[in-house]
């Protein structure tokens, strides 16, 4: 089955029982992943930046890794690919009302895990359109990352999961990737999942080689900041599923290590 077949399926699912069922698949298959598909991250003392698709991202996936590093003086730059605005309305006051709050939002989250405004960038690509740029949009926001990257040379990249059955998603690893083999750096760049637990049904559209690699970090020291950080969005915890936020709290990281 292709992603396509699957969200036709989907729609024949009444909400509350498809939220159910993504849910359960979701705290299966990251318990087991933590119990025993995973080993553990050592924390290191590289620097680090962060790709992240939406305000908010980042925080979910890597907010308790995040919090460690700044804890530790360790550089830590955040980039956020599009400007949030989503697709609740075709209004454009009301969209850009979104915008700025979304960015604002990521400004109170990103304080809270110790990242200054000075290491926060905004690309302001319009939400939703990644995988649509045109050859030039897209050859000019690798140009953007590859600067970014050229300029901080972190000792790690973190990305989306190049599955992670959101678009914006998928793309920013696949934009972030080109860019770091055009800014000809050597980097660690790990993977952290978001929606791919919840969407991506195992041994459907999510397959073992998938998630080998995984590693789990620990965030017990600062998983009170992760929190709240999470909280500190609060116009996008209102429109996620019911129980998605809960793979995110009080719980380790989760990343896949890959080439880059």
């Amino acid at each position: 089955m292709d992603k396509t077949s699957l969200i036709k399926l989907e729609k024949l699912i009444p909400n509350d029982l498809l939220n159910l069922m993504q849910y359960i698949h979701a705290n299966l298959l990251s318990r087991w992943i933590l119990r025993w598909g995973s080993q553990p991250l050592e924390f290191s003392q590289k620097s680090a930046m962060v790709f992240s698709p939406h305000q908010d991202d980042e925080t979910l996936g890597c907010g308790g890794m995040i919090a460690q590093k700044r804890e530790q003086g360790l550089s830590v730059v955040v980039t956020f690919l599009t400007d949030g605005r989503g697709s609740y309305t075709s209004d454009l006051n009301i969209q850009n009302q979104i915008i700025q709050i979304r960015k604002q939002e990521s400004l109170n989250a990103l304080g809270i895990l110790g990242v200054q405004p000075s290491g926060i960038y905004f690309l302001d690509k319009p939400d939703g359109t990644l995988p649509d740029l045109t050859a030039e949009e897209r050859e000019q926001t690798i140009k953007q990352i590859s600067e970014l990257l050229k300029r901080y040379q972190p000792g790690e990249v973190y990305v989306p999961h190049h599955k992670d059955c959101h678009k914006d998603h998928e793309a920013t690893f696949y934009l972030v990737k080109e860019a770091i083999t055009q800014a000809k750096i050597t980097v660690e760049l790990l993977q952290y999942p978001i929606w791919v637990f919840w969407r991506a049904p195992l041994f459907i559209l999510l397959k073992l080689k998938d998630i080998t690699a995984a590693y789990q970090l620990s965030i017990t020291p600062v998983q009170e900041k992760k929190n709240q950080a999470i909280a500190a969005y609060p116009s996008q915890i209102q429109t996620l599923p019911s129980g998605f936020i809960n793979q995110f709290l009080n719980s380790p990281e989760i990343f896949f290590k890959s080439e880059p």
